[in-house]
């Protein structure tokens, strides 16, 4: 089974041909061919680049920060959506 790990948003995701996976967003249009670097494809280490599609964007659930300090009337409360890619990995 052939298998590439490769490198988008500064992390690392280990692929097969034909899987779809969520990345950190990419700006690129939907349906737009997109080539991601590859860190190892098989056994070959080494610099290559791994073809997707781009199937969709959109934002991942919703987290919530909150801050606070005990006994000094200090809370902070904060909302994060962090936006992903999805994409679909075509050939490598």
């Amino acid at each position: 089974m052939s298998y590439a790990i490769i490198k988008t948003g500064g992390k690392q995701f280990a692929v097969e041909s034909g899987m779809t996976l969520r990345v950190p967003r990419i700006g690129e249009k939907e349906g737009k061919k997109v080539d991601v670097d590859a860190l190892v494809i098989g056994d070959k280490v080494g610099a290559g680049t791994v073809k997707a599609t781009i199937v969709s964007h959109g934002k991942a659930d919703k987290i919530i920060v909150f801050k606070k300090k005990r006994r000094k009337q200090y809370k902070r409360k904060q909302g994060h959506r962090q936006g992903f890619t999805e994409i679909k990995i075509e050939k490598m």
